[in-house]
């Protein structure tokens, strides 16, 4: 029986476009050509962080981060960047008594800006949080420790096969593929975006009806 979910933050709950956008700003590069290459990369099967030293060789994310916030250009996301579905989604889940939690590769500024939407979640963390970052298992391992849920009680939801769904299955979690942002779209011709997640869904409003049906076929 499904007892709990988790959710990755980019393209699960937040919409990174302007993210990325103020990004492309920042390298003085044109949006649309930082989105084109950054597409690339990630149909290349290469980290997302490359596409960066592609305009800029030796980029270092950490340090430009900080620069960017000395400069009062910080990182940052509100409620319009969250995807219309969220919040309907997660509070449909929990009062169906589900355990719901938030757990992705985001920094600590990210994790008090998520907080601080006042999400209907049992738990926020980050990867900064737990000094490890997905795909590593020990990502995986940490979330469990925060759960009142045992992992295959647990359904993780994400968009991506390579940091979400296949380490979040090789740890003993059900999971859940959103279809949705770069990598999804990138990814769905991959085998194991049909082989590997427990449901495929389009939409976070999806989740209540389908993990309803899942506990029904368990009874």
């Amino acid at each position: 029986m499904i007892r709990g979910l988790a959710f990755d933050v980019g393209e699960c709950l937040v919409n990174e476009t302007r993210e990325y956008g103020t990004w492309a700003d920042w390298l003085g590069v044109p949006r649309h050509t930082f989105s084109a290459m950054f597409g690339a990369v990630i149909a290349q099967g290469r980290d997302y962080r490359e596409t960066f030293q592609a305009f800029q060789p030796g980029f270092d994310l950490t340090e430009e981060r900080d620069k960017r916030a000395a400069a009062g250009k910080p990182e940052w996301f509100g409620e319009d960047d969250l995807y219309p579905d969220v919040r309907s989604a997660l509070s449909a889940l929990r009062a169906a008594g589900f355990w719901v939690g938030i757990a992705g590769n985001q920094t600590a500024r990210a994790g008090g800006l998520l907080r601080s939407l006042d999400l209907p979640a049992d738990l926020i963390a980050t990867s900064d949080d737990w000094g490890v970052s997905k795909p590593d298992l020990g990502f995986f391992e940490a979330l469990a420790k925060e759960m009142p849920t045992m992992p295959e009680e647990t359904v993780y939801v994400g968009d991506r096969l390579d940091n979400d769904i296949r380490p979040a299955a090789l740890a003993g979690f059900k999971t859940a593929l959103i279809r949705r942002g770069p990598w999804a779209t990138i990814q769905r011709d991959d085998a194991d975006a049909e082989r590997v997640p427990t449901l495929r869904i389009d939409s976070l409003a999806d989740l209540p009806d389908r993990i309803a049906a899942l506990n029904a076929a368990e009874r």
